[in-house]
């Protein structure tokens, strides 16, 4: 009796508080096939921070409700020196995992240097040049109106070649350096750290 070819649908989402780029891809054994990809306006003619967030929740609840994924893959938010910025990043990631968490799908991060990295082999690359490489690997010719929906689909992309998978599809995560000893017993090693005498310093 042939087994049939296990299904996987990622989520894949780059948060903004402008633009959210998404893509959804779905795996069929070791095929991948784009579903859809696409990018939510957030309204800028306001300045309530809030109403952004709430934007972000529910087009994610809705992504999530109409596409069913097992899985969610986000990119998570940069590292510049402006503060304002990487806190409203912050806090779209953090709307959008909320609401990928009040559906019971499992959510994995990865750093955008990761992402490029896993698409096109260098963590330096540009957005068109993941863009070109996202159209080659999943045979697609539209050109997206805004390349936040290709760096969405580059995040679900990014945690399908990773296939290190549990459960529904999650990466395998712990909650803690305690639990991680717990299943890797085997491979922790235990080791004495001698106290440092200060005179030798």
């Amino acid at each position: 009796m042939i087994q049939p070819q296990k299904e996987r649908i990622i989520l894949g989402i780059d948060p903004g508080t402008v633009v959210m780029g998404y893509g959804l891809i779905k795996e069929v054994g070791s095929k991948t096939e784009l579903i859809a990809l696409g990018v939510v306006k957030i309204p800028g003619n306001s300045d309530d921070h809030m109403l952004k967030l709430q934007r972000i929740f529910e087009k994610t609840i809705a992504l999530i409700d109409n596409y069913n994924p097992d899985t969610l893959a986000i990119e998570a938010p940069f590292y510049g020196k402006n503060i304002q910025v990487m806190l409203k990043l912050g806090r779209a990631q953090g709307t959008a995992i909320a609401a990928a968490l009040s559906r019971n799908i499992p959510v994995n991060e990865y750093s955008p240097r990761k992402i490029k990295q896993a698409i096109t082999g260098n963590g330096n690359a540009t957005k068109e040049q993941v863009a070109a490489m996202l159209q080659r690997l999943l045979n697609f010719k539209e050109t997206p109106e805004f390349l936040d929906a290709t760096d969405g689909l580059a995040v679900a992309v990014c945690h399908s070649f990773q296939k290190i998978t549990t459960g529904r599809g999650s990466k395998i995560s712990y909650s803690g350096w305690e639990a991680f000893v717990k299943d890797n017993n085997k491979r922790v090693v235990s080791q004495k750290i001698e106290p440092r005498n200060k005179s030798q310093e």
